[in-house]
């Protein structure tokens, strides 16, 4: 699966290339981000807890930079195993700057293997552009937050997209779903006999 998207962002091209640089800025745009860390000055070990439909995965993986044009352009790729299966892509990620302003243009690829494929490619596709789109939504709010002035001289940033909470209660609450069923299940069975 393929997707591109491009932001303008109101910051000087330098600007935004260290942002892209640095880990505590993309540990905040990726989506359920509990771990972020650098092994070297290319590679990062991750790891992420999402909803993907039903099912709530905790992928945990490396992130690599590839194919760096200082200020320019690179390619961020990673790849996450978890129990309901496995995910990699990559992001080629190109910056051009106009007016004092830089033009984030991205192409993002994605693959996915296991029980989530099973899930069929409509909800697949939908899950990953929404997760595309936060991360470099995200990334663009964190980055150059757009800002709207009104008459009364107040100033009001405008969010691109909505931060993402921990799935960390999500978890709880389809564990203790499944188990209250599992249970009725039990004393329905035991009842019946």
């Amino acid at each position: 699966m393929k997707l591109s998207g491009v932001y303008e962002l109101n910051v000087k091209k330098e600007v935004v290339w260290k942002a892209l640089n640095d880990t505590k800025i993309l540990k905040q745009c990726i989506p359920g981000c509990e771990i972020f860390d650098k092994e070297s000055n290319n590679s990062f070990t991750a790891t992420a807890t999402n909803q993907i439909g039903p099912m709530n995965a905790t992928f945990s993986g490396t992130v690599r930079l590839s194919n760096i044009l200082e200020n320019e352009s690179y390619t961020l790729s990673g790849e996450g195993r978890s129990s309901v299966g496995f995910a990699n892509g990559r992001a080629d990620i190109k910056l051009i700057e106009k007016n004092g302003k830089t033009i984030l243009n991205y192409e993002v690829s994605i693959n996915v293997g296991g029980k989530i494929a099973q899930l069929g490619s409509r909800l697949i596709d939908g899950v990953a552009k929404k997760m595309s789109d936060y991360f470099f939504g995200r990334f663009a709010d964190v980055v150059a937050p757009i800002k709207k002035e009104y008459e009364n001289l107040t100033t009001i940033k405008e969010k691109r997209v909505e931060v993402i909470k921990s799935n960390f209660l999500n978890k709880y609450i389809y564990s203790a779903i499944l188990i209250f069923i599992l249970l009725l299940v039990v004393i329905f069975y035991f009842v019946s006999r």
